[in-house]
């Protein structure tokens, strides 16, 4: 695990060392441990290291027995064994131990479609100075992130973007053209970043610079050409493949050279990863959890009473932090890190439970993924309720409409959080299933967005794009592969990289094994979810390892109380950074509709917390970049805005 970054000069200049140097140093968080890099002319690749496979003979750059390719690779190749054998069998020989010399090694023999044969989370550079070409790639889910400089004389790569900003002549600018589908999704989705002229690699994706000429091309994706649903496999079928795919996923990913250890939030997916671990492990497994100090909004996001029971039946070594997060303090030092403003307040635990976990460990496991992998969110359930709610007379649902507008909602109040999905519900029902699912994952609609901002919504549409991209062959599958294109890697995976990576933590996914996705891929829906009820598959799975009342209980994002926070300790923080004179003085967005979406959410008309949220944030992240604010000094000013 690490970050790499690099340039290659397409006039032909030759590459300076203290570019590579000054791009390191900013990202020395991602690999306190090493550093390395190779520069040949015009091309330079080079890396921060945290060593966890191969500790004393890891270190990179790698290269071929020749010198001629170079490699730099950040992640885990989890079937480097496997490759590894295969590989020597056929004449290759290895300088060292390390997962990434596969890689190297598998270019070697196989060229560009190596990335097909990896078992991974990864991210990369290889310089082939046999054909003066740099190929540079991403894992298929996108858990490590890429970013990608192009202009008229260099192409630039780096796994964060402010590693980009350290090469001479580029400043941090707006990118006017991700905000709409920032103010959207809650999030800027791929190949868009925040930056102007900087851009995300999306998953899945190789690009090669070969004398001037930049080519791009997928290598892999859900989609009807790859995803064949089989409906041919029984119940116990599935089951069987689930528990042997669970078992098999993380196992791959307990391989390290250092100590290990798995979030535990009580829920399906963390208790999941921590069963099998269990079964793999002849000691005590290290298990993390976090919970919140306060009142009635904290205590519905406090998950340790789950997490402990879960511990004591696998007999964990288990390790509880009960927080009262500094927000104010915290939001400018985490933004920094996670180099784009998102409106998922799950960075904010993440870092926290990275950062107390860090303190044993230097490799975490966590349950990313099982959701979009078994179908754990509520929008899935969208058509479902909706062939019920046709079943319900004309006039009855026409009132239910009208009434709904007017319902209470606040996700931090149990029976508000019920109107609020109610209301939610009762608005999408009549549409087609797409705009249903638009509905449910936006943060703000598009004529939303389009009333905030003062060029308009723009034509950039990442979600269209995905729909219109994702296979038609089962509309569970179809909903799973849009979040996979979207959510998982540009909000999820991303916050989860970054603020592990933040303290120096490797953090593993077993749950987005490949050969996992592709099992869950091929499930029909009504195997994923039977009888309206989510994870169904999962949970029938794991019925000999969990608990019921574990495997059924409610569902609860790993985020904080933030909602219930904008409104009391942290109102006056957001009221001080979307002032109507800030606002105007950005430039970028209308107050008018700002202030009426604080107010809307102060008085529960309606749960704006992740707008609000993403535009909290978005201001932040102006201050840090755009304004070259420190985050120290930006965290006094928010503290002193607390106490006017």
């Amino acid at each position: 695990m690490c970050g790499i970054h690099g340039l290659i000069q397409l006039d032909g200049r030759a590459v300076e060392s203290q570019w590579l140097t000054a791009m390191g140093d900013i990202t020395a968080h991602r690999g306190p441990d090493d550093e390395g890099q190779h520069i040949d002319g015009d091309c330079g690749i080079a890396m921060r290291r945290l060593s966890i496979i191969d500790l004393s003979g890891g270190h990179q750059p790698l290269s071929s027995a020749d010198g001629q390719v170079w490699l730099v690779c950040n992640g885990e190749i989890y079937n480097y064994r496997e490759l590894r054998q295969e590989l020597i069998a056929r004449g290759h020989s290895f300088k060292t131990h390390s997962d990434s010399e596969v890689l190297l090694q598998g270019y070697l023999a196989w060229g560009d479609a190596v990335v097909e044969r990896l078992n991974g989370m990864f991210d990369f550079a290889l310089w082939d100075a046999r054909s003066r070409r740099l190929l540079i790639g991403r894992d298929p889910l996108g858990v490590k992130p890429l970013y990608v400089l192009q202009d008229g004389q260099r192409l630039g790569f780096a796994t964060e973007a402010k590693a980009l900003l350290k090469l001479p002549g580029v400043r941090a600018e707006l990118n006017r053209e991700a905000l709409p589908d920032y103010l959207h999704l809650g999030y800027v989705p791929a190949p868009l970043s925040l930056f102007k002229g900087i851009r995300k690699l999306p998953p899945a994706t190789l690009l090669s610079v070969q004398g001037g000429q930049v080519k791009e091309w997928r290598y892999w994706r859900l989609s009807d050409q790859n995803v064949r649903v089989d409906r041919t496999a029984t119940r116990e079928d599935w089951l069987a493949r689930t528990r042997e795919h669970l078992e098999r996923a993380v196992r791959m990913q307990m391989v390290a050279d250092v100590p290990i250890g798995a979030f535990l939030s009580g829920g399906v997916d963390s208790s999941a990863v921590v069963a099998y671990m269990a079964q793999q492990s002849s000691q005590p497994i290290r298990t993390y959890a976090i919970g919140f100090e306060g009142g009635a909004a904290e205590t519905l996001y406090n998950e340790l009473p789950f997490a402990r029971q879960v511990s004591q039946l696998f007999g964990t070594e288990h390790h509880e932090i009960v927080v009262k997060p500094d927000v104010v303090g915290l939001l400018p030092k985490l933004l920094w890190h996670m180099d784009e403003p998102l409106a998922d307040s799950a960075f904010i635990t993440t870092y926290l439970v990275s950062q107390f976990a860090r303190q044993d460990v230097k490799v975490i496991l966590s349950g990313v993924g099982g959701d979009e992998l078994f179908g754990g969110y509520r929008r899935y359930l969208g058509d479902h309720y909706a062939a019920k709610w046709g079943a319900i007379p004309g006039p009855l649902r026409r009132v239910a409409s009208a009434v709904a507008g007017y319902l209470p909602a606040d996700r931090h109040a149990k029976w508000l959080n019920v109107l609020r999905l109610a209301k939610g519900f009762i608005q999408t029902a009549e549409l087609d299933s797409d705009s249903r699912y638009r509905h449910y994952v936006q943060v703000l609609g598009r004529e939303g967005v389009k009333a905030l901002l003062l060029d308009g919504a723009g034509t950039h549409d990442a979600l269209g794009a995905a729909l219109a991209a994702a296979p038609r062959s089962d509309a569970l599958t179809r909903l799973l592969a849009v979040d996979a294109e979207t959510q998982l890697p540009d909000d999820l995976l991303m916050l989860t990289d970054k603020m592990s990576m933040a303290v120096s933590l490797e953090c593993r996914v077993p749950l987005l094994d490949p050969e996992l996705v592709a099992m869950a891929a091929s499930m029909p829906a009504d195997i994923k979810i039977a009888g309206g009820q989510l994870k169904h598959v999962l949970k029938a799975a794991l019925a000999e390892k969990l608990p019921q009342d574990i495997l059924h209980r409610a569902k609860r994002g790993f985020g904080t109380p933030m909602g219930a926070w904008l409104k009391a300790s942290l109102q006056p923080l957001l009221q001080g950074l979307l002032a109507p004179e800030v606002i105007r003085a950005r430039g970028w967005l209308a107050p008018e509709p700002v202030q009426r979406l604080m107010a809307e959410h102060q008085a529960a008309k309606a749960d704006h917390t992740d707008v609000l949220l993403a535009l909290l944030n978005l201001e932040v992240w102006a201050r840090l970049y755009l304004d070259g604010r420190d985050p120290a000094s930006l965290a006094d000013e928010f503290h002193a805005m607390l106490k006017r």
